[in-house]
C-alpha cells in the first residue's frame, strides 16, 4: 500500500499566490484591451462613423468575452474563422448589396453634406484688393506684415504660433508702429508654414476679412454660393436658388439645371429595374447574359468530351508511351493560365500570328479574330477549351482507375466492343461523381474574368449603347467596365449586377451540394 504525501502549507500557499497572480495579470490585460477598444470606438464615432464604431465594439467585445470566459473554450478555436468570414465574406457582400440600391457613381461620390460643403468652398479672390504679405520671426513666434494694394502704411499682426494652427477666429491686424525686428522669411521657410498660413483669417481695421491667396498674398474671398436655412444653395452673382433633389442626387435650379458634384441617394430597386425596363440597356445586358451562360456551358461540354476521350484512350493498356502522352497532355494545365492566354493572343494576331500564317498558306484566308464578334467568341472557346480539358482528363483518369477490372473482363467475354464498354460501363459509373465537379467548372467559367480581360477585353463593342458593352464581355467583365473603366464609374449599377451574379453562383453551389448528397 502506497501513501501520497500531502503538500506542505508553504507550497500550497505559493501555488495559490501564483494562481492569483496569473488571474490578476489576465484581468489587467482584459481591462487594458477593453479600454483600448472603447477608445477606438469613441474615436470612430467622433469621426462621424457610428456604424463602424458599433461594429468594432461588437466584434472586439465578442472577442474579449470568448477569450476571457472559461465557458467558451471551444469558441476560441472557432472565433477566428467566424470573424474572418464575417469581415471578408459577409461584410463585402452586404456592402455591395447596399450600394446596389444607391446611385453611387463618379458623379455621385459624396454625401449631401459633403457636396454642399464642397460647393460652399467655391469662390474667387478679389485680386484688386490683394495685400502683399511677408512673415517675420518675433521671439518664439511670428508676425505677418501686410502691405495694402495702394501702397499705404503696412499692417502687422500680433505674435502668432504657426505650429499646429487650425482655422479659428479671425486675427485682427493693426497699422504697424515699428518695422519688424527681423527680415522676412525666405521662400523655403515660408513654405514650411504654408498649412498654418492657409488656416489663417485676417481681419482688417475696416472689418474686411482676408484669406490666404498665395505664398505671399492675402486677399478678400468672394464665395460663389450662399447656404440657405432649408439646405438650398443660392448663387451669389445671380441669386438663382438650387435646391437638393433627393431623387436625382443633384442640387437643381428652377429650370432643371443641376450642379456638380452630385450626392448619393437611395434609389431603391432603380438599378434592378433598369436591367429590365430600359430597352437600351436591356438589349446588350441580355446578350451578354446569354453569351456568359453559353460560354460556361460550351466550355464544360467541350472540355468534358475531349478530356474524357483522352482519359479513355490513355487507359488503354496496349498503348505505348502512355505516361509520356499523359504528361504532355497535362502541360496546358501546369502552365499558368495568364501566360497561355497571352501566348494565344499573339498566335491569333491577324497580321503576325502563326495561326493566320498557316490558314493563309493552306486556304488563303486571314480571319480577323479580334474584330468579328463570331470569330472572337470562337477564339475564346478554343482557348478556354485548351486551358480546361487537362483538368477533366485527370478527373476522368482517376475515376476510370476506380472501376473494377472484373466488369471489363466480363464484357470482353460477352464480346462487347470498346464503344459498348464506354456507354454501358465507363460513362454510367463516372458521370455521377463527375457531375458536381462539372457544375463547379461551370460556375468558374461563368466568372472567368481573366480570360476575357487578357484575351479580348470584351471587344469588339456593341454600337449605340448607353454604357460601353462588348460582344465578348461576360457578366463579370461587363460589371468591371461599368464600375472601373469607361462607363462613368457607375458603382451602384455594377453592385446590382454583382449581386445578381452572386445569387446565380449561389444557386449553382446549392445544386452542387444537392447532387453531392444524392451521390452519397
Amino acid at each position: 500500500m502506497t501513501t501520497t504525501a500531502l503538500p506542505s502549507p508553504a507550497a500550497a500557499s505559493a501555488r495559490a499566490a501564483s494562481a492569483r497572480g496569473a488571474t490578476g495579470f489576465r484581468l489587467a490585460v482584459i481591462v487594458l484591451l477593453g479600454v483600448g477598444l472603447l477608445w477606438l470606438a469613441f474615436r470612430m464615432a467622433a469621426a462621424g462613423q457610428p456604424l463602424w464604431a458599433l461594429g468594432a465594439l461588437a466584434l472586439g467585445g465578442t472577442a474579449l468575452w470568448v477569450y476571457a470566459s472559461a465557458r467558451t473554450l471551444a469558441g476560441r478555436y472557432l472565433f477566428p474563422g467566424v470573424a474572418g468570414m464575417l469581415l471578408f465574406v459577409a461584410f463585402p457582400l452586404l456592402y455591395t448589396m447596399q450600394i446596389g440600391f444607391t446611385n453611387y457613381s463618379s458623379t455621385h461620390l459624396l454625401t449631401e453634406a459633403r457636396a454642399r460643403a464642397y460647393l460652399l468652398d467655391q469662390g474667387s479672390f478679389d485680386e484688386t484688393r490683394a495685400h502683399a504679405s511677408s512673415v517675420h520671426a518675433d521671439g518664439a513666434g511670428f508676425r505677418l506684415q501686410l502691405v495694402p494694394p495702394d501702397g499705404g502704411a503696412p499692417l502687422l499682426t500680433p505674435p502668432l504660433t504657426l505650429k499646429g494652427i487650425a482655422a479659428s477666429e479671425p486675427v485682427a491686424v493693426a497699422p504697424a508702429t515699428t518695422a519688424p525686428a527681423s527680415p522676412a522669411l525666405p521662400l523655403r521657410e515660408l513654405l514650411a508654414h504654408r498649412d498654418a498660413l492657409m488656416a489663417l483669417t485676417l481681419k482688417l481695421p475696416d472689418g474686411t476679412l482676408l484669406h490666404y491667396a498665395g505664398v505671399r498674398e492675402f486677399a478678400p474671398f468672394q464665395p460663389q454660393w450662399q447656404a440657405g436655412t432649408d439646405g438650398a444653395l443660392t448663387e451669389a452673382a445671380t441669386g438663382t436658388v438650387y435646391k437638393p433633389n433627393r431623387d436625382s442626387g443633384f442640387f437643381e435650379g428652377p429650370k432643371g439645371e443641376h450642379l456638380q458634384p452630385g450626392f448619393q441617394v437611395n434609389i431603391g430597386f432603380g438599378n434592378y429595374a433598369r436591367m429590365i425596363g430600359d430597352a437600351d440597356f436591356r438589349g446588350p445586358f441580355v446578350s451578354i447574359f446569354v453569351w456568359t451562360v453559353a460560354l460556361a456551358a460550351l466550355t464544360v461540354l467541350f472540355t468534358t468530351v475531349i478530356g474524357m476521350t483522352l482519359a479513355v484512350l490513355l487507359n488503354w493498356e496496349a498503348l505505348r508511351f502512355r505516361t509520356l502522352y499523359r504528361t504532355l497532355l497535362f502541360l496546358p494545365y501546369a502552365i499558368p493560365g495568364f501566360i497561355s492566354i497571352l501566348v494565344f493572343k499573339g498566335l491569333f494576331n491577324q497580321n503576325f500570328g502563326e495561326i493566320n500564317a498557316i490558314l493563309d498558306a493552306v486556304f488563303g484566308i486571314r480571319p480577323d479574330w479580334f474584330a468579328d464578334p463570331t470569330l472572337a467568341r470562337t477564339m475564346i472557346l478554343i482557348v478556354n477549351t485548351w486551358l480546361g480539358y487537362p483538368y477533366v482528363m485527370v478527373l476522368c483518369t482517376g475515376l476510370i482507375k476506380a472501376i473494377p477490372a472484373d466488369l471489363y473482363e466480363a464484357s470482353a467475354i460477352a464480346g462487347a466492343t470498346p464503344l459498348t464498354n464506354f456507354f454501358r460501363i465507363t460513362a454510367p459509373l463516372i458521370v455521377k461523381p463527375l457531375t458536381p465537379l462539372l457544375i463547379s467548372a461551370f460556375a468558374f467559367n461563368f466568372n472567368n474574368f481573366v480570360l476575357i480581360a487578357l484575351l479580348t477585353d470584351g471587344r469588339p463593342d456593341y454600337l449605340n449603347t448607353k454604357l460601353p458593352a462588348g460582344t465578348t464581355d461576360i457578366l463579370v467583365s461587363y460589371t468591371y467596365r461599368i464600375a472601373f473603366t469607361d462607363a462613368g464609374a457607375n458603382f451602384g449599377l455594377a453592385a446590382a449586377i454583382s449581386t445578381l451574379i452572386f445569387f446565380m453562383v449561389a444557386a449553382m453551389s446549392l445544386l452542387n451540394l444537392k447532387l453531392t448528397k444524392a451521390k452519397d
